[in-house]
């Protein structure tokens, strides 16, 4: 494949995650297509091989949990001070699962895809874009989006200084719900008050 085309491909991507109500529906259509076999488009196919826990994602794979969260960051991303930048997060924040999707003890688990999921979203938006500023700013949010989860939950591997340097946790606390909405049959009420612990906990941090 040429590289203006897969341009144009990449191109048509951003034009349906700003401008559609959902976005899933044509990303599922061109999802069919034989370019999705094809660098850096085969990261997203390789989102329906990750299968997911079915305790906590009974939506299914990967690919089917991203195009919900895909749709949810549409409804909710002119909230964001960089809707662009957001949207192309929610659509890649997950590319880190298939390389680190396994199961353990009987569990499956893709423990650390947020950083592997960062440094794919850089090679991903460079075949997109040459704008360094806007590609780390994606990159960033992927690489903190789980963030969210540990620290409501007190886990160790909460770094709420890093992360405050390095992205926005009112950016983080948007795709953060997106993310959590995109499985089925979730409280969107007790998701919702989720994200508010985790923006008092970084004001906290602050006093």
């Amino acid at each position: 494949m040429s590289v203006m085309l897969m341009q144009d491909i990449l191109s048509d991507i951003n034009k349906h995650i700003l401008k559609d109500e959902r976005p899933s529906i044509y990303l599922d259509e061109i999802a069919e297509n034989s370019t999705f076999n094809k660098f850096p488009l085969e990261m997203l196919n390789d989102l329906k091989k990750a299968e997911q826990s079915p305790k906590h994602h009974p939506e299914g794979n990967v690919w089917k949990h991203t195009m919900l969260v895909v749709d949810e960051a549409a409804i909710i991303k002119e909230k964001s001070s960089h809707p662009r930048a957001f949207m192309w997060a929610a659509l890649l924040h997950d590319i880190g699962k298939p390389g680190t999707t396994k199961i353990r003890n009987g569990k499956i688990t893709s423990y650390d895809h947020d950083k592997l999921g960062a440094e794919l979203a850089r090679k991903f938006m460079a075949e997109y874009t040459d704008d360094r500023e806007f590609i780390e700013t994606v990159a960033e949010l992927i690489r903190w989006h789980m963030q969210i989860l540990f620290v409501v939950n007190n886990l160790p591997f909460a770094n709420l200084k890093t992360m405050k340097r390095k992205t926005d946790i009112h950016e983080i606390a948007l795709l953060g719900l997106c993310d959590r909405m995109g499985r089925l049959g979730v409280d969107r009420r007790k998701e919702e008050e989720n994200i508010l612990r985790f923006l008092e906990k970084c004001m906290e941090q602050e006093r």
